[in-house]
């Protein structure tokens, strides 16, 4: 049922606290957490060949060691979100660290495939409980504009970026040390970031929700996403018609509605649909998610290209997404920072994404013989400023506006989109590079008469593939563009945000609670 607004408390309605003195130093140790968490999702990408062959795991099953992460994570971010929110954004961010440590180290200790398997599991239920309390730390730390401004773009730089940072730390790890490196060199970096947080963090007083937890709410979104997770990961192995898979995505369908409806009855829900019906934020998750897709799909194909078509070693494979890395901390801390506060957040986000798709686009004309000076560093450049540029607003928009007591599940949605977004975009878009290639090697396997020329024909056919899918990623980019100008209207974030029990926040609640669009999201 609507919630109802009523006149704020004498308390709601006095000064706004002082911002917290440690905010800075706080936003060094979410950085580093983040960090860990976004760079988890590929470092093991690369190492996974070796892990493979030491351990003995099957072709059929070494998916898994992507795939457990990911469901895990992507399954129970909601929940993870609404614990925080319940239990306290501090206590879940380290908790969350902790744990992520201990299955860390039992990964790279991993001597059997059930070890791996399972420590990545566990690495995606806590990463699913310390990401939304990092995001919704920032969220009530840092209420003033220009501050907010930086902090998100110290941020999404390094959403954005994560991921190939990845691919460099496992290129490096694999080639000269070990795989298992690619998961003992999350322990340094979790036990630091915790440590900061309990002696530094210091979470604002009244954002908790002290509501029950919505435990039919967290069966059916639990199930729901992993459905449509492992539905997706399905897809890409067995085909899009098997009925597995269409039992998969059915399941899902039913099971997501099923929430909304309990959500839309019940008194303390998972995810109130007040967060995802408020136009500027329902905005931001689809354009995120849909960006997110396509980005995926790229990381996936540059990192073959590299090296199964360039004969690039892993290390140099990592290393040549550094320009994507330069552009988007470009884009996000000195591009996006920079007009926050200046312009509307649409005039960000979309011209943004519309970038990233004219670096996307550059990419749908790789050959076997492209020149990466020449295509692949300037698309990767217009690619990073795009992503940047559009990112870092999205991502203080996700929470701008946001009750404190909903500032967790508002930031957890924030992950759900890119998580589920990245499982889309590694099917969809490799699905579609596989039926392209297959395709394109049929149709020129006549001319194929010597070794030579069947070596040069499936390397033709590999980029062909490569390029039909990245035709569709330009598409969705255009989507998210789209999608991001017609829906994302709040004329901008200035001023002070309504978090965490502020005057304005009081206003914005009642105004919410209401059914209205808040001031501070006033079109």
């Amino acid at each position: 049922m609507p919630e109802t607004a009523s006149s704020p408390s004498p308390s709601a309605l006095a000064a706004p606290s002082p911002p917290d003195p440690k905010r800075w130093k706080a936003l060094v140790f979410i950085a580093i957490a983040q960090l860990m968490v976004v760079l988890d999702a590929t470092i093991v990408n690369i190492a996974l060949p070796s892990a493979q062959s030491d351990l003995g795991i099957s072709d059929g099953n070494r998916q898994w060691v992507i795939t457990a992460y990911a469901l895990a994570f992507g399954g129970l971010l909601l929940f993870g979100g609404r614990v925080a929110d319940l239990w306290g954004r501090k206590r879940a961010f380290v908790v969350g660290l902790l744990g992520f440590a201990a299955a860390s180290a039992l990964g790279g200790a991993a001597a059997n495939p059930a070890m791996l398997l399972g420590s990545r599991a566990l690495q995606g239920a806590f990463g699913a409980l310390l990401a939304p309390a990092a995001l919704s730390l920032l969220a009530v730390m840092f209420t003033e504009a220009k501050e907010r401004a930086k902090a998100f773009g110290i941020y999404g730089a390094i959403a954005g970026g994560g991921g190939a940072v990845g691919l460099i730390l496992g290129g490096v790890l694999t080639e000269y040390m070990d795989w298992r490196w690619t998961f003992f060199v999350n322990i340094p970096f979790a036990v630091i970031a915790a440590a900061g947080a309990y002696f530094v963090i210091h979470e604002p007083e009244g954002g908790r929700n002290r509501s029950r937890l919505d435990v039919p709410g967290v069966v059916l979104a639990t199930l729901g996403l992993v459905s449509l997770v492992y539905g997706f990961t399905r897809a890409e192995s067995d085909g899009w018609s098997d009925s597995v898979t269409v039992a998969l995505f059915v399941a899902s369908a039913v099971l997501l509605a099923a929430f909304a409806f309990v959500e839309s009855r019940v008194k303390a829900p998972l995810l109130p649909l007040r967060v995802v019906t408020e136009r500027n934020r329902g905005g931001v998750y689809a354009s995120l998610g849909l960006a997110v897709i396509a980005m995926f799909g790229l990381f996936l194909f540059l990192t073959y290209y590299l090296q199964i078509v360039k004969g690039y070693t892993p290390v140099t494979t990592g290393f040549a997404f550094l320009p994507m890395i330069a552009g988007m901390i470009t884009g996000s801390t000195q591009i996006g920072a920079r007009l926050m506060n200046r312009v509307p957040p649409r005039l960000l986000m979309a011209p943004g994404f519309l970038v990233a798709a004219t670096g996307m686009l550059m990419l749908t004309q790789l050959e076997v013989g492209s020149s990466y000076v020449s295509l692949i560093l300037p698309a990767q450049l217009l690619l990073g400023l795009g992503m940047g540029t559009a990112f870092m607003p999205a991502m203080s928009m996700a929470t701008y506006g946001i009750q404190a007591r909903d500032a967790g599940v508002a930031s957890a949605m924030v992950n759900t989109s890119q998580q589920v977004g990245g499982a889309i975009g590694t099917a969809l878009l490799n699905t579609i590079a596989a039926s392209a290639t297959t395709a394109y090697a049929t149709s020129h396997a006549a001319g194929a008469t010597s070794e030579a020329a069947a070596k040069a024909l499936e390397l033709q056919s590999m980029v062909h593939g490569y390029t039909a899918a990245i035709w569709w990623a330009v598409g969705i980019l255009a989507l998210s563009a789209l999608i991001a100008f017609a829906f994302v209207n709040t004329r901008g974030q200035g001023g002070t945000g309504p978090v965490a029990g502020s005057a304005d926040g009081a206003g914005a609640e009642a105004a919410e609670g209401a059914g209205v669009p808040a001031p501070v999201l006033a079109h």
